[in-house]
């Protein structure tokens, strides 16, 4: 039984990244361009913590969010608490690409459709719990 969930989840997890680098694509970005700019579409970030995110070396972030100011999706700017340091923020073309890459992204909708809110509410909830342990 564990072998078979774990073989689902991975099923899933693989099934996600390849639907959301297709995704990404349609937007002429590649999956990590669109991963950056979903995140800070949520929330303007410091880059180190952008690199924390995504588990990767802060120069791996810095050439993200250089190929992504360079196409107007994403600028610097001065963090209001600490002017020494600055944030990656979305732009009003990136904010709208993010909106239309999360729209773009089926692979969540469609099985997710399939379960009533009470199961929604259940399976983030194990999620959450495998995740923290």
């Amino acid at each position: 039984m564990t072998i078979e969930v774990v073989e689902l989840i991975g099923d899933v997890v693989a099934r996600y990244h390849m639907e959301y680098e297709h995704a990404a694509a349609s937007h002429q970005l590649t999956g990590a361009q669109a991963k950056v700019l979903n995140m800070l579409s949520l929330e303007p970030m410091p880059m180190r913590r952008i690199a924390l995110k995504l588990r990767c070396e802060p120069s791996n972030v810095t050439g993200i969010v250089d190929r992504l100011e360079t196409r107007g999706l994403v600028e610097r700017r001065p963090d209001p608490a600490d002017r020494r340091v600055k944030l990656a923020a979305p732009t009003e073309e990136g904010t709208l690409t993010a909106e239309r890459l999360r729209e773009s992204l089926d692979f969540a909708r469609e099985p997710l459709a399939g379960l009533s809110a009470e199961e929604r509410t259940a399976l983030r909830d194990l999620l959450r719990r495998m995740l923290s342990e």
